[in-house]
């Protein structure tokens, strides 16, 4: 699979751990990954008011979820953030820097008013292409 950045100076440059825009040449599978919480496999959140916990808790569901299909992060070309608090985009992108490297995959985040759990800080959804 050939994942590539997209970068033009037409675009102001991303402040955070994602790109402008990513392609993805591949002939594969296309692996549409669900919201992922803080929610630990035996169903108890980690991190409870500690943004950076939980944030490392959904990347490693991610993770758990796109090697279930047979891949790794880096085949991970898209993610949409849902936060509660736009006030912790930097901590987020720390954390997202341990698990995603360049290609970025391209992203959004957007600050929600409710999740599922009043618990929940941080749910990512991601979208991925494992070449065959």
């Amino acid at each position: 699979m050939s994942k590539n950045e997209v970068t033009t100076d037409k675009i102001r440059k991303p402040s955070g751990i994602f790109s402008q825009a990513t392609v993805v040449e591949a002939e594969g599978r296309l692996v549409f990954i669900s919201g992922m919480t803080a929610r630990r496999p035996d169903g108890t959140i980690a991190g409870i008011g500690d943004i950076t916990a939980q944030t490392k808790q959904v990347c490693e569901n991610i993770k758990a979820a796109v090697e279930g299909a047979g891949g790794t992060l880096d085949h991970v070309c898209r993610v949409d953030v849902y936060i509660r608090n736009m006030e912790h985009f930097q901590a987020i992108h720390e954390v997202r820097k341990q698990y995603f490297t360049p290609p970025l995959p391209a992203s959004t985040m957007v600050e929600v008013s409710k999740m599922t759990s009043p618990e929940f800080l941080i749910e990512i959804s991601a979208i991925a292409v494992i070449p065959k």
